[in-house]
């Protein structure tokens, strides 16, 4: 068994990302050997739809998607349940 714990952030380099980054960076122990994974190049991104992450940005510790992390995304009934694609009547 490794003694190090693996932690990969996956990151499109937006704001909300770099926080996430230096909070991780933050909190990291000698355990944590922590990765960054840009999203825009393809194969970070097909890595990405297989560990299930449908939005960023997202930590995976050691090959598990955090809680934190999963079942976001944009999801398509949500928008339409908030007006997406419904006219406004007129007055």
């Amino acid at each position: 068994m490794s003694n190090k714990r693996k932690i990969e952030v996956y990151s499109a380099g937006c704001s909300v990302c770099e926080e996430t980054i230096e909070m991780v960076h933050s909190v990291a122990c000698s355990s944590c050997e922590v990765s960054i994974l840009d999203m825009k190049k393809p194969d970070v991104a097909k890595k990405a739809k297989s560990l299930g992450i449908k939005s960023v940005p997202a930590v995976i510790i050691n090959d598990k998607l955090a809680d934190c992390c999963s079942g976001r995304g944009v999801d398509e009934m949500t928008l339409r349940n908030a007006g997406l694609g419904k006219p406004i009547p007129l007055s």
